[in-house]
């Protein structure tokens, strides 16, 4: 399947954080739930999520989604993936250019760094793309 290169003329998702919570058996951590919603052809400039471990779980549609250095994959509805703190991702795709696709990413991190730094602290898009 041939990966390809980040289009900055496509459309970005919408980005909302969807829910937050402190987590009491994990003191001073967050659980912070993200909604993705891709536009059709929508595409995220590659990125990483700093600290954060992320699971992600794909509600509507079809996602192209390429980790580091592993292959690209297309996650179809209710396909997930799981995301190591520094994990570079590089290619964050709709894989439909004419339907929606929506993504919801559960992110565990420092309490203090989330109220610090607000999203800054779950996406951090790499430089070249900014």
């Amino acid at each position: 399947m041939e990966e390809p290169p980040y289009d900055s003329s496509r459309p970005m998702p919408d980005i909302a954080v969807a829910y937050s919570y402190k987590l009491s058996n994990c003191p001073g951590k967050s659980i912070i739930g993200v909604r993705v919603s891709f536009p059709p052809d929508g595409a995220t400039p590659p990125h990483r999520h700093g600290s954060c471990s992320v699971s992600a779980y794909v509600i509507s549609g079809a996602v192209q989604n390429k980790m580091n250095n592993d292959p690209m994959k297309i996650i179809e509805t209710g396909g997930t993936w799981y995301e190591a703190p520094g994990c570079h991702h590089r290619i964050s795709n709709n894989a439909s250019k004419t339907e929606p696709a929506v993504v919801i990413a559960s992110m565990i991190l420092d309490t203090a760094e989330f109220e610090r730094d607000g999203m800054g602290a779950l996406i951090q898009i790499d430089e070249e793309y900014r």
